[in-house]
């Protein structure tokens, strides 16, 4: 046999003894996520996510019979495995770096031992968790609680060697990081070292087994850089950054995909704490040069990572700039240009179809410190959208702060040097060094992406600027501020992180852009429809199911008090019907409003959202009929804004709910490009006539199978203004066509509560219908 055949089945056979499962319990072994039952119906007492909550909402797996676990159970100092995890051999999964691969990318050998008592236990998610994001952020301590403060690095050893090896700074025994995962398992090896622990005390490792999942289904969170048409293609910088890094659009590209990263490390590990699991938005990715490593740079390696779509504007540099579009610039006249600029290019970029729904986050690269006059031009912080596009917007002028690689986020967030104002912005006087700048500049531009997603501002949380502490959940510890004057902070803690409010999570769980393969297919109809029924009763419907409800008492223009229907996790569906009372609304308000005028908010888990003005106007007279049977009949929230020229209130009662032998044989609906009027007609040739015989000659007939007992069940219409379109809905589950305008307005289903039939409608008329509900009965 050649020698080198020999030298290649000796180190075949060492690699296969070094393949052993480690059975001193450091690694292997499975566990489901953390489960929590997450909300429980009622708004939080002080307002404030628990830190304990976690959930199996957001798992893409079934969850275990097994004990939750985290990596601190499974790594104990005495190194025996834990009795509840079953072993699974690491041959699969084994790595460079693990106990059956000491080496390192470069080939040099790197020593490796059982579990010590200085291992690092990572507390913040579970052992064989799966998640669906690529940059992760973990966070954990060294060793049990009950060892000795250390200082030092974590050094994380990422599967396979796909990832450089990163260091994170260890304070008191704490340490935060961000991992970078590939599609599938990972293996990731963490380890310690510190200079308080003897010279031979090496290996003070542990193993960490997470699972990723790209999600491919769910619409992507666009990420785009706006140039002008002259643009130089280079943002704000002071000389010394330009010297060290660049400011070109080379450059730029990376820093927005880093902080891009930031903001879904950030929002998955919130939507985590709040019980959602770590369900989060995806971005859409390119095979490209890989940037979430400065070594990738030099190597020229490439990854798949997030695109940034680089978006060509027909407006010139100074045209942007002369818009004066900084917010806090008291002259500035058009603050609102900047964003109309935006829109129409990325419509003229992406070219969406109707019926497609885009949602792209925009960084302008031209905007540009006056330092003259002192603002920002060619800059404005703005989120929304036209149902279209949501888009939000917001200006380069802080990012030189930016990282531009994972290597870089602990540097950035913990750099004290001054801002130079003679070469870039300290915006809102908040930016008085580089990690305060990078907070507002990331930060602020999350806030606006937060209203891209549709969350208004908070009470707390990023919507109510607490960006300014986003360095926090990066970093173990906090330099000097110029904001705030103090020295800052030696150890960070859960409870001083920056946060998203629960209300946002609460959007984000039930928003398209944050599906999951295991929740249920959403409904079409994302309306509400409010019925009140008697003894200071009201009955809310959704097809969709409802999520929660904001309580706004007279004087409130945030929500301070809210209610949740979680979702059961026993049959998975979401609830559609829900009692309310004045009284036990009123009951969860501080005693000093509980007599003040009430405003609902109401939201289904559609994101649909319909608003009572007054709850206790909603309970009176005004919205009860009585049947010449003397029953009483409710009308339900009316579509339409009633509104137009001429508008006059109709109401008919239909006869066949108080006579019984008045048999209901076919209903016509008239109709143009909206419903001009809808006729009942009886087995005894009369008919009954809401509205007017408008719009199509003849109108269009609907009959139905009165031999197999078939009645209308509801409605199906498109409304905004007006009423645009109809569909009937009978008991037999069939559907009209959609008489009228398909397209116009926005959908929604009149469907009476269960226990409740249809006596009648209500509504307006002007040129043709503009108001319509329901009028139910017993």
């Amino acid at each position: 046999m050649p020698n080198f055949l020999k030298e290649l089945r000796r180190k075949s056979r060492s690699s296969f003894k070094a393949e052993k499962p480690d059975t001193n319990g450091s690694t292997d072994g499975s566990s489901s996520s953390n489960g929590s039952n997450g909300a429980n119906g009622r708004y939080p007492p002080n307002n404030q996510s628990s830190s304990t909550l976690t959930s199996n909402l957001g798992s893409t797996t079934p969850p275990s019979t097994l004990p939750s676990q985290n990596s601190e159970t499974n790594l104990k100092s005495s190194g025996s495995a834990s009795p509840v995890r079953p072993m699974v051999s690491t041959k699969r999964y084994s790595i460079n770096g693990t106990a059956s691969s000491p080496t390192t990318a470069n080939g040099l050998q790197r020593p490796f031992s059982g579990t010590s008592a200085f291992a690092p236990c990572v507390t913040s998610v579970s052992e064989n968790s799966w998640v669906n994001q690529k940059v992760l952020l973990i966070r954990g301590r060294i060793g049990e609680p009950t060892l000795k403060l250390l200082d030092g690095t974590v050094t994380i050893y990422h599967h396979h060697d796909s990832f450089p090896p990163t260091q994170w700074p260890v304070c008191d025994s704490h340490f935060k990081a961000l991992v970078h995962l590939q599609p599938g398992p990972n293996r990731l090896r963490l380890e310690f070292n510190s200079t308080k622990l003897s010279s031979g005390s090496s290996g003070h490792s542990s193993m960490l087994q997470l699972n990723y999942l790209p999600l491919t289904s769910v619409p992507p969170l666009q990420l785009a850089i706006i140039l002008a048409k002259d643009s130089p293609e280079t943002y704000d910088a002071v000389p010394d950054r330009i010297q060290r890094e660049g400011n070109n659009l080379h450059t730029a590209v990376r820093k927005f995909r880093m902080a891009a990263y930031l903001w879904q490390a950030f929002t998955g590990e919130q939507m985590n704490r709040h019980g959602f699991g770590r369900r989060c938005f995806r971005y859409e990715e390119e095979w490209t040069q890989g940037t979430l490593t400065y070594h990738d740079s030099q190597s020229g390696q490439m990854r798949n990572e997030a695109k940034i779509h680089i978006i060509r504007s027909d407006k010139t540099v100074e045209e942007i700039r002369n818009l004066d579009l900084a917010q806090q610039y008291e002259k500035a006249q058009k603050k609102g240009d900047l964003y109309g600029i935006a829109m129409e290019s990325v419509k003229n970029y992406f070219r969406p179809r109707p019926g497609q729904k885009l949602y792209v986050s925009c960084m302008f690269l031209d905007t540009h410190w006056d330092s003259q006059v002192g603002t920002v031009r060619g800059h404005a912080a703005l989120g929304g959208g036209d149902g279209t596009v949501q888009l939000a917007i917001f200006g380069s002028h802080a990012l030189q702060s930016y990282p531009a690689s994972i290597e870089e986020v602990v540097p950035a967030f913990t750099d004290c040097t001054r801002t130079d104002t003679k070469h870039v912005a300290n915006d809102c006087n908040e930016s008085g060094s580089n990690w305060e700048a990078a907070n507002i500049g990331i930060g602020a531009h999350l806030h606006e992406t937060g209203h891209l997603f549709g969350c208004p501002h908070q009470e707390s949380g990023v919507m109510l600027r607490d960006y300014v502490r986003l360095n926090r959940t990066f970093s173990i510890n906090e330099p000097y501020s110029t904001r705030t004057k103090s020295q800052g902070q030696r150890v960070l803690k859960q409870e001083d992180e920056c946060t998203w409010h629960r209300l946002d999570c609460l959007r984000f769980r039930y928003h398209p852009c944050f599906r999951q393969p295991v929740d249920s297919p959403s409904s079409s109809d994302d309306s509400i429809q409010v019925w009140s029924v008697g003894n200071n009763q009201v009955l809310v419907t959704a097809a969709s199911g409802i999520a929660y409800i904001e309580l706004y008492p007279e004087g409130d223009d945030v929500c301070h008090y809210w209610l949740e229907y979680p979702v059961p996790s026993a049959n998975g569906g979401p609830l559609r019907q829900v009692t309310l009372t004045e009284a036990d609304l009123r009951s969860r308000l501080p005693e000093e409003k509980r007599n003040k005028k009430l405003k609902l908010e109401l939201h289904s888990c559609g994101q649909g959202k319909h608003v009572v003005e007054d709850f206790s106007a909603l309970l009176s007279k005004s919205n009860r009929v009585k049947l010449p049977d003397g029953r009483a009949g409710f009308k339900g929230s009316k579509l339409g804004f009633s509104q137009m020229d001429g508008s006059k209130p109709q109401e008919l009662i239909l006869e066949s709910a108080f006579i019984q032998t008045k048999l209901l044989t076919s209903i016509k609906v008239y109709h143009g490009f909206a419903l001009d009027g809808i006729e009942f007609i009886y087995e005894d040739s009369t008919s009954q006539l809401f509205g007017q015989r408008g719009g199509k000659p003849g109108g269009s007939e609907f009959p139905l199978d009165t031999r197999k007992g078939e009645t209308v069940m509801g409605f199906h219409l498109r409304a905004g203004l007006w009423i645009d379109g109809l569909q009937i809905l009978t008991t037999l589950g069939r559907r009209s066509e959609m008489f009228g305008n398909p397209t116009g307005g926005s959908a929604h289903t009149l469907i009476p509560p269960r226990g409740y039939a249809i006596a009648g409608i209500s509504g307006s008329l002007a040129a043709w219908v503009d108001g319509f509900s329901l009028i139910i009965t017993r």
